[in-house]
């Protein structure tokens, strides 16, 4: 097994997207790790599952609070064979062969590997990212030097994993009703107060933390960005505890915990009240970050379920031979592959803005912060659908933990829920449509795209009409009250999403043969008629897609 060198579709979008000098050098190392993540990543990560989980060992032999995280030893051997690979260090340093800066393309095809055996670990990873972008971008000169080195270790200095902490007992979602308290003291500040789902906590070296200063405002507004160092200089934990481990679903490879802070000696980060809108930004990362675990569960349960499909008799005959198996697996293969283009296609702008220092409030990154919310919302859901396709898919056997189908279902229930439910995203894109006009830059890049498309001209005719009947129906539904676009709010994300799938289906039509079979099969699953047909649509191109043949 290699997750990489099986994967043609993520080979050839990587070809398209690096330079021929970069995709020499990331083709053979994706390929090592595609390798690894397929063997003996996945292995560890299944013990981890089973036998490995987290433990807290709160208090030493002397009944001293040590709040101790223990891991398994083949979890930290997954930690040090990602990160030293550059997974979130050659986002913003030279890579030493190439005497380059890597990117977020690259790292991220490492997420997307990395996810089809180990999403939870796939955590602290974007944990790290996310911390790495806040202290590259907003801190001091001096937190740069003595913390960021550690962030993006390669191996050449001590790890320092990253954390984010936002949520708060009384406030979930609602950040504003945050209350962990800073206090000044010097040339920093001690933190107070309890943050109630923190991740990655007492593995990670700092954490980047919301709280409020003295006399701020209420609400997001008053919120101030800090980097806390977990331990003080003396290997004491430094005015942190632990109170409890949270006992998840899935994901259990990550430490999830309740903190408490008690005069945590802390780093103010950038501006005072601009720490909301900092921790935004992290925030709009961690999303894509979610899309590419989400696409990476996706890709192993259609692996897996094609596979078994294969292998396994049913009646007198393999699975794969049945219309109804053949309909479940190439929808399932055209709806991976068009999405992680889809994806690629978000992380390929967000770099390239990113590195631009684009301005924030261009409309550009609102129709980028748009883009992310959809895919983000879409790809979580598809990837718990994906993995209840492939248990059922298995029958009984899907159901068993012998087989890696039940974790991949815990593991992706997760995605739906972290950086942002259907529900916060729903509010989210109603916040773009009416503040920002979004909706206006995103038509416009829809029309761009399918614009591009030199073949499937009833499909462009389809896409287009329904671009313009949506386009109209978004526009009367932010004519009616706020009440009612709440409402609709998830409804014109769902629209939206398909739209720009179906889109980039459309500009990639012309590539290849088998894109135009995948633009061709997604447009006409999603807007072509149902009329009943003797060998309908997908069983016509079943053969080609999946290599078996049509009975």
């Amino acid at each position: 097994m290699n997750f990489f060198s099986h994967d043609t579709n993520l080979q050839a979008l990587l070809k398209e997207k690096l330079s021929p000098r970069f995709w020499a050098w990331a083709g053979h190392e994706l390929e090592e790790y595609g390798g690894l993540c397929a063997t003996d990543i996945d292995e560890r990560a299944a013990h981890t599952d089973r036998e490995g989980q987290p433990k807290l060992i709160k208090y030493d032999r002397m009944g001293e609070d040590i709040s101790h995280v223990w891991l398994n030893e083949g979890y930290k051997k997954t930690v040090a064979d990602t990160y030293q690979r550059g997974i979130v260090g050659y986002i913003h340093k030279d890579i030493p062969t190439l005497g380059e800066r890597g990117n977020y393309v690259y790292s991220f095809a490492q997420g997307y590997l990395l996810s089809q055996a180990e999403p939870g670990f796939y955590c602290p990873v974007t944990l790290t990212m996310a911390t790495a972008y806040l202290i590259d971008h907003y801190a001091d000169e001096a937190l740069r030097d003595n913390y960021l080195p550690h962030v993006l270790s390669t191996g050449d200095v001590e790890l320092y994993e990253g954390a984010t902490f936002l949520t708060e007992r009384q406030g979930g979602s609602d950040v504003g009703a945050n209350e962990v308290t800073a206090v000044r003291e010097g040339d920093h500040y001690r933190i107070f107060g309890e943050k109630y789902f923190a991740s990655n906590a007492g593995a990670c070296g700092v954490a980047m933390v919301l709280a409020r200063m003295e006399e701020a405002a209420p609400g997001t507004k008053g919120l101030s960005l800090f980097l806390v160092p977990w331990r003080q200089e003396n290997q004491s934990l430094n005015g942190i505890r632990i109170r409890r481990l949270k006992d998840k679903l899935g994901v259990r490879a990550v430490p999830s915990a309740e903190v408490e802070f008690d005069g945590a000696k802390a780093f103010l980060v950038g501006e005072p009240d601009q720490g909301f809108y900092y921790m935004m930004e992290a925030l709009n990362l961690s999303r894509i970050c979610n899309a590419v675990a989400s696409i990476g569960i996706m890709r192993r349960a259609f692996s897996e379920a094609l596979d078994y499909a294969r292998g396994r008799e049913a009646f007198g005959q393999p699975l794969i031979d049945y219309p109804m198996i053949k309909e479940t697996l190439v929808h399932m293969k055209v709806k991976q592959e068009l999405e992680t283009r889809t994806v690629f296609e978000v992380v390929e702008q967000f770099d390239s803005l990113t590195k631009a220092e684009q301005h924030r409030q261009s409309n550009e990154f609102m129709l980028l912060r748009l883009q992310i919310a959809l895919i983000k919302k879409e790809t979580a859901e598809q990837a718990v659908h994906f993995t209840h396709e492939a248990i059922e898919m298995h029958g009984g056997n899907g159901y068993i933990e012998d087989f890696v189908t039940p974790r991949l279902l815990r593991d992706a229930q997760v995605l739906t829920v972290w950086e942002g439910t259907a529900n916060i995203l729903g509010l989210e894109v109603l916040r773009l449509l009416n503040k920002s006009k979004a909706h206006h830059s995103f038509f416009e890049d829809l029309r761009r795209r399918i614009s591009q498309a030199s073949v499937l001209g009833e499909e462009k005719r389809l896409v287009h009409q329904s671009l313009e009947e949506a386009e109209a129906w978004v526009e009367s539904i932010l004519q009616q009250p706020s009440g009612a676009q709440t409402y609709y709010s998830k409804k014109i994300a769902e629209r939206l999403v398909l739209l720009f799938e179906a889109s980039v289906a459309l500009e990639k039509a012309s590539e290849s043969l088998e894109e135009e079979q995948k633009a061709r099969l997604y447009i006409q699953h999603h807007y072509g008629n149902d009329k009943v047909q003797e060998v309908p649509l997908v069983l016509q191109l079943a053969d080609d897609l999946l290599g078996v043949s049509v009975k």
